[in-house]
């Protein structure tokens, strides 16, 4: 990672003081950096060793940078990671614009692999999370979505680029398609639980440890898993309220919403989506070889459920 983080520094750089000002804003607010550790884990476990991971590591960084930064405008946010987004410190212009400024430095750094598949993998995936971005626009305010429906827009936009990251370890390996194929469920499942848990942490986390306002999700009009399954197993009044709650986006009941959530035991329900994802996960790596990486991995899926943050 301290490879990585030697390519970030010196793939920022740029004759225009502001893009350097917002991009290294919003990167050296740290983050947990999954995307890239998960590339770097799985070309260990395959026994890559080139140069070529940690640019490709810090590709990945650089477009998930980009997607927070257009996030948090689309959705009108004002915390991550503890501290203002760089669209509150900078203004949505700014964000938007280093955002593509990101994606494109992302694109020209791929070209250093001198790889097509690498190309189409990382091409595909920008396209897919950019899908994901509008289909979550769509739903907002729609408490009919169900589980299924939301399992497509987070698969779509948060866990294509885990597969990716994944996906990528396993081409720069050179290992037979299944085992490629393999490391790719590994990536979306993961980024799957990751996902879930975090829609846990928005009504049953700390502000202080997760980095941003509780009932986010439900102020931008985002239908999650345990709003989902508190409709289905709350009475009528209870269904009622989240439902109103949803279309309106009204935070006003939050403590109330919370309580529905973890009466219905909606929260103990998204919790055991998140472990059959995580069990996804370890099932699809169950073949690789067994190594000092393959461990982490594992230990990653089964310690990504205790996460607060």
């Amino acid at each position: 990672m301290a490879e990585v983080d030697k390519v970030i520094a010196t793939r920022l750089q740029t004759a225009v003081p502001l893009v350097s000002q917002v991009s290294r804003y919003i990167i050296a607010a740290g983050g947990k950096r999954l995307r890239p550790a998960l590339l770097l884990l799985m070309s260990g476990a395959l026994g890559y060793r080139g140069a070529q991971r940690f640019n490709l590591a810090a590709v990945v960084e650089f477009i998930h940078t980009a997607t927070l930064l257009h996030d948090d405008v689309v959705d009108e946010s004002t915390l991550r990671r503890g501290r203002p987004t760089a669209n509150e410190s900078f203004g949505n212009a700014a964000s938007v614009l280093v955002g593509d400024f990101l994606y494109s430095r992302a694109f020209q750094m791929m070209l250093d692999a001198r790889d097509m598949r690498v190309m189409e993998i990382l091409a595909d995936a920008t396209n897919v999370i950019a899908e994901g971005e509008v289909l979550q626009l769509m739903n907002m305010g729609d408490a009919s979505l169900d589980e299924q429906a939301y399992l497509h827009v987070i698969r779509s936009k948060t866990a294509k680029l885990f597969e990716a990251s994944t996906r990528l370890a396993a081409v720069l390996a050179g290992v037979p398609r299944e085992v490629e194929d393999a490391c790719a469920l590994y990536g979306q499942a993961l980024g799957t639980a990751f996902q879930v848990v975090d829609d846990v942490l928005d009504y049953a986390g700390d502000a202080t440890e997760t980095g941003k306002n509780l009932g986010d999700d439900l102020r931008e009009g985002k239908t999650t898993l345990p709003l989902i399954f508190a409709m289905q197993r709350g009475r009528p009044e209870q269904s009622a309220l989240v439902r109103s709650a949803i279309e309106t986006g009204d935070v006003d009941k939050l403590p109330q919403l919370v309580a529905i959530v973890r009466e219905t035991g909606a929260l103990e329900a998204t919790r055991q989506s998140a472990a059959t994802e995580a069990q996804r996960a370890v099932d699809a790596i169950s073949g690789l070889p067994a190594n000092s990486h393959t461990k982490a991995l594992l230990q990653l899926a089964a310690q990504l459920l205790e996460r607060r943050a």
